[in-house]
């Protein structure tokens, strides 16, 4: 879209309507004679050009300049953007237990992954939900890991967000898997540390036990936290579990243990979100911590027309001093 860089240099077209009065009330310098038959024939009464014309184009001539000054300019929509934003992965749970219909969104009850479906939405590309509204994170790659007994990489790091969450919105429950947390822990984090980001974050949403007796990696959730802290790369841990209130089972304390000792030791945070306003309120603490100490910034070619109106400014002012010693040179007139 076009716009000028320097917008302000337009208030020196406010000495252009002096220029004219001033022009308008001044008098030509004349040759006073006593008799003009010396002469010869009567000169006739030169044209509008040739009495106007040079201060004319004189006062093109400076608009010009001073349009010049104000750096008129338009991007190249061809040109890549590049941006230094923040590496986002999420890493979803869609085992069995995400489809309780215990959170309620916009008056309606919904499942616990269609919350977190519509909430995160509104995190990357923007807008209000339950009287919260987000910004949104343009500049940053962000990616989707999903998981139940075995983790799949959904969507790699990425700046095109529509179909990230086209993606997301299409992730289905999957009732009878168990919870195989830590593979896919160490399948976001190996994709995440392959894109070109200062900064990578890791969001682990899950409800569920680690309950699958065998991983691939062979890793242990505390050694995959240390991992993740060398490699600076913190990770959020949302629990979309509301709060019972009768006594927790032992299999469910021990995983809340294990979920806040991943969160601490890799230098991220453990959050119990068992309801909309509370998940809504998590991630927006977490877009806020996520975003100020990360500058973003974009990058874009330009096409500057100053040239050629600092060109045509100088073409304009060189032609009236050309134009007034020539063709429209004239005798004084009183």
């Amino acid at each position: 879209m076009f716009h000028l860089a320097a917008p302000w240099f337009l208030l020196l077209l406010a000495v252009v309507p002096w220029l004219i009065r001033r022009y308008r009330r001044g008098r030509s310098p004349a040759l006073v004679h006593p008799d003009i038959r010396l002469f010869g024939p009567t000169v006739p009464q030169p044209s509008w050009l040739v009495r106007h014309g040079a201060f004319t184009l004189r006062l093109v001539a400076l608009c010009l300049l001073i349009l010049a000054l104000c750096g008129p300019r338009w991007p190249d929509l061809r040109t890549r953007l590049d941006t230094e934003g923040v590496a986002l992965m999420l890493v979803l749970d869609v085992s069995g237990s995400m489809s309780e219909r215990d959170f309620l969104l916009e008056g309606q009850s919904v499942s616990r992954l269609e919350a977190v479906q519509q909430v995160f939405r509104a995190f990357v590309a923007g807008g209000s939900i339950e009287n919260a509204r987000f910004e949104g994170r343009p500049a940053d790659l962000i990616g989707l890991v999903r998981f139940a007994a075995r983790p799949e990489v959904v969507c790699p790091p990425t700046l095109q967000h529509p179909t990230l969450l086209q993606l997301l919105d299409e992730q289905e429950i999957d009732r009878d898997a168990g919870t195989n947390l830590p593979d896919a822990v160490v399948l976001a984090l190996t994709r995440l540390q392959a894109a070109p980001a200062k900064r990578r974050v890791l969001i682990l949403l899950t409800d569920g036990e680690d309950n699958e007796p065998k991983n691939r990696s062979g890793w242990t959730t505390t050694q995959i936290a240390h991992v993740a802290h060398s490699l600076n790369t913190p990770i959020y841990v949302i629990d979309p579990v509301p709060a019972t209130t009768g006594n927790p089972t032992a299999a469910r304390l021990l995983a809340e243990q294990m979920l806040e000792e991943m969160a601490d030791i890799s230098g991220g945070r453990y959050v119990r979100a068992g309801e909309t306003a509370a998940l809504v309120q998590t991630y927006r603490t977490l877009d806020r911590l996520e975003r100020a100490p990360i500058a973003s910034f974009q990058y874009r070619r330009y096409h500057e027309a100053y040239p050629w109106l600092a060109l045509g400014a100088l073409a304009c002012w060189g032609l009236a001093e050309v134009l007034a010693r020539t063709r429209w040179r004239r005798v004084p007139d009183a």
